[in-house]
């Protein structure tokens, strides 16, 4: 990995002066801002490297009340040429958690952004068929009526009576 971190540092570079680098136990990871994220992703897919895949798009839910940013949205790449994975990271703010859809760059990133929204609440803009993955469409708070996203940090074990039918004990 090491022989590749200057080319990735100036493919990256190209559009962002504020990206942050980390390499632990020969894995890279690229914090960045998130605006940047689309072009930054086809940027790295159509360089040298060729980062062809998109193998997974997560998020964490840090939860920290003493920080600006709650969520982390993570995109992992493989260049099945070089045979390296690279982590891009960005941060999100718990208002309003929304990022620019990649499916246009990589059309696996179609379920992993509808996965993302539908355990997060992260909105990806463009999305071709915006739609919640795993939870029904009215998986909505009884009281409130508010969209409920079941892996975040907030959310009960044992789920929020009268949402879903729960498992017998």
């Amino acid at each position: 990995m090491e022989k590749y971190i200057d080319q990735i540092k100036s493919i990256i570079s190209f559009g962002t002066d504020t990206a942050e680098y980390l390499l632990f136990r020969d894995q890279l990871t690229v914090f960045v801002a998130i605006d940047d994220i689309p072009e930054i992703l086809k940027t790295l897919k159509d360089s040298s490297i060729k980062f062809d895949q998109l193998l997974d798009i997560t998020v964490i839910d840090y939860a920290d009340k003493f920080s600006d940013y709650r969520f982390e949205l993570v995109y992992v790449l493989f260049s099945l040429e070089s045979k390296i994975h690279l982590l891009i990271k960005s941060r999100l703010k718990e208002e309003y958690p929304e990022v620019e859809s990649v499916c246009n760059i990589y059309k696996s990133a179609d379920w992993y952004e509808r996965e993302s929204y539908d355990m997060y609440g992260i909105t990806f803009k463009g999305h071709p068929d915006f739609r919640r993955f795993y939870m029904p469409e009215d998986f909505v708070h009884p009281i409130t009526k508010k969209p409920l996203y079941p892996l975040r940090k907030e959310f009960p074990l044992m789920g929020i009576e009268g949402s879903l039918a729960l498992p017998l004990i």
